[in-house]
């Protein structure tokens, strides 16, 4: 408190000398001043005013630089493939805002909703659950440590990452990171690290998709990034049920928060997909997606009023659309039409 009046009466003193200050060497000290200085000062204050050329100069930087915002804020969004192709405009009964949309019983394969299910499209990050489909079956040790390069960064999108190159985690961590929160980096050290290296991994990919019937899929790397990474919703059902197999994929991805040791540092890294907050929803595998061409996606293995389902929401409108979507889709199976809640953790 005393230190708050010091600081008070310091500034009531500066205020005061300031007051002083103007009194004395007010307008008519000023004058004089002015009076006594010689001709080369007011020809130096003159050479301190901008030239005509410099103006000018300026001015034309300044609208330069207000034209370039204005054309940036005019220029049109990219459309999606999804867009391009028209295949939002497709009508449905539930009036989804995905371009696609496919939902079977796990158990029957009986279609329950179905909206272009055979175009084929960019699936972004989906990507990562064939990624994680041949790491977890070539059984390579998870407690091995992987090393984060140069060679991770992405010179696809431009996009960042968490992860700084040097960053060192086991291959169990970097597949928690890829499929929890869909860390690029991490996936595409995943793919570096399999017997052969990334071209390998790529063709054990495309492989994979091949065994399990996906006519429709090609994969040119692991992470999604790339939009040559494409698929239909028909070929992603199968891909969720033979993930779905896999215990420690189920588990991955469906966590809530995970916390990694990077140096002296701990980061918590939280999952991608919203729907795993929320106690209205229970979800047994989920992997999230996003890049420019392919909008907003999904894939999920949830319960629904006692039913195993397997739900591809591709080409999602928005950032909230693919969730607006699942909500319509958790109505139709359910009745139930309480909005979904959310309880994000905190720890």
């Amino acid at each position: 408190m005393a230190r708050s009046r010091h600081w008070v009466h310091f500034v009531v003193a500066v205020a005061v000398l300031s007051v002083a200050a103007g009194g004395v060497f007010g307008p008519a000290t000023a004058s004089a001043a002015t009076t006594t200085k010689s001709s080369g000062t007011q020809a130096a204050q003159q050479s301190k005013k901008p030239s005509a050329s410099a103006k000018k100069k300026k001015k034309t930087a300044t609208s330069k630089r207000s034209k370039a915002r204005r054309t940036a804020h005019a220029a049109p969004p990219r459309l999606t493939y999804g867009q391009q192709m028209g295949l939002r405009s497709t009508p449905d009964p539930l009036a989804l805002k995905s371009s696609v949309a496919l939902v079977i019983d796990q158990d029957t394969d009986e279609v329950i909703v179905s909206k272009n299910p055979g175009a084929v499209l960019p699936i972004a990050s989906i990507t990562k659950l064939m990624t994680a489909l041949v790491v977890t079956e070539a059984e390579q040790p998870l407690d091995q440590t992987l090393m984060i390069t140069q060679a991770d960064v992405d010179t696809e999108k431009g996009s960042g990452s968490r992860l700084r190159v040097g960053t060192q985690l086991s291959r169990g961590e970097m597949l928690h990171l890829a499929l929890m929160s869909s860390e690029n980096r991490a996936a595409h050290a995943l793919g570096r690290h399999y017997p052969g290296g990334l071209p390998a991994f790529v063709v054990a990919m495309n492989q994979k998709a091949a065994e399990l019937g996906m006519a429709d899929t090609r994969y040119v790397d692991p992470t999604g990034l790339s939009s040559r990474n494409q698929s239909s919703a028909r070929d992603l059902a199968v891909l969720v049920k033979a993930a779905y197999q896999h215990d420690l994929i189920r588990t991955l991805s469906t966590s809530q928060l995970h916390h990694v040791a990077v140096g002296p540092r701990e980061m918590q890294f939280r999952n991608s997909n919203k729907l795993v907050f929320s106690p209205e929803w229970s979800i047994g595998l989920q992997k999230t997606g996003y890049i420019a061409e392919a909008g907003r996606c999904v894939v999920m293995q949830a319960e629904l009023a006692g039913r195993k389902l397997i739900m591809v929401l591709l080409d999602s409108a928005g950032t909230y659309t693919r969730i607006a979507d699942a909500e319509r889709i958790r109505y139709l199976i359910t009745g139930d039409i309480t909005p979904a809640t959310f309880v994000m953790p905190t720890t």
